[in-house]
């Protein structure tokens, strides 16, 4: 594909334009976190004196280790769990194709549509009725079941493409269906697994509605969801709540550079052979 010298320069022009509008944010939040604490700054305005301490005084005030421990709890009760429901039904549907298939892949698709602040309410007394409220439990389960639809169509569409010749050839060579599962198809997945997992490791960080309706206490929420109550805390205090919400976002950050090889190739994968 031949592309012209100015078609180039626009695509290069609305990609740093694209990177500017979703760096600036980022950085008047830097910037604010720096301000002396109580005040108000005005605009994007770098502190004469910045105030490195508000990300030691907000770490301290957060409790941030309390909120580590549980979100990482959180993360380790829904993402290895999604994974391996996700991949269990991904290859049934995309590979076996069971009886009926289809009508359960389309049970799946209108899963996609259903709005998730349309059964917050119903989702309260469920787990009220289970005893779970303020519990991590509450929000683990509901998690699960909400990344399903997501997941198991992100499966399937991977297992889809997989040439049927490796699943003769394993057969050929005794391998059951079992087999063909563990030692073909999901060391073949780990790209699309890497990426279905950086999704959701995202995703359950960053939970927020499910983690402030049902659970009280903020050290049993994740990190987004007991911004919720620092925000109460310290809302009038600016430049402190700032250097909370960059604190919160750090992980998150730190896990996507550390896998965006993985999360970029899973997308090019599914991009060349579609």
């Amino acid at each position: 594909m031949i592309v012209s010298r100015r078609e180039a320069w626009l695509g290069r022009a609305l990609l740093v334009l694209l990177m500017a509008v979703t760096i600036v944010p980022f950085i008047s939040l830097f910037v604010t976190a720096l301000h002396k604490p109580g005040t108000y700054p005005s605009g994007l305005e770098w502190p004469e004196t910045p105030y490195w301490s508000n990300f030691v005084d907000a770490f301290q005030a957060a409790d941030m280790w309390a909120l580590l421990w549980s979100s990482f709890l959180i993360e380790a009760g829904v993402v290895p769990a999604a994974l391996l429901i996700a991949t269990l039904a991904g290859f049934s549907l995309g590979h076996l194709r069971p009886p009926g298939h289809r009508w359960i892949f389309l049970g799946f698709v209108l899963g996609l549509t259903l709005p998730f602040q349309a059964i917050i309410v119903p989702l309260y007394y469920q787990m009220r009725d289970l005893g779970l409220l303020n519990t991590r439990w509450a929000i683990i389960l509901p998690l699960l079941g909400l990344y399903m639809p997501f997941a198991v169509m992100w499966m399937r569409a991977h297992f889809v493409t997989m040439p049927p010749d490796l699943s003769e050839a394993a057969r050929i060579d005794g391998a059951n269906t079992w087999k063909l599962f563990t030692r073909v198809h999901v060391p073949l997945s780990r790209p699309a697994l890497s990426a279905l997992g950086i999704l959701m490791f995202l995703w359950t960080w960053n939970q927020f509605l499910l983690a402030v309706v049902l659970v009280d206490d903020p050290k049993n929420r994740t990190m987004a969801g007991a911004l919720g109550a620092f925000q109460g805390q310290w809302g009038t205090d600016i430049p402190l709540l700032c250097a909370g919400s960059l604190l919160i976002l750090t992980p998150t950050l730190i896990v996507f550079l550390a896998f965006q090889r993985q999360f970029v190739s899973a997308l090019m994968q599914g991009a060349l052979k579609g």
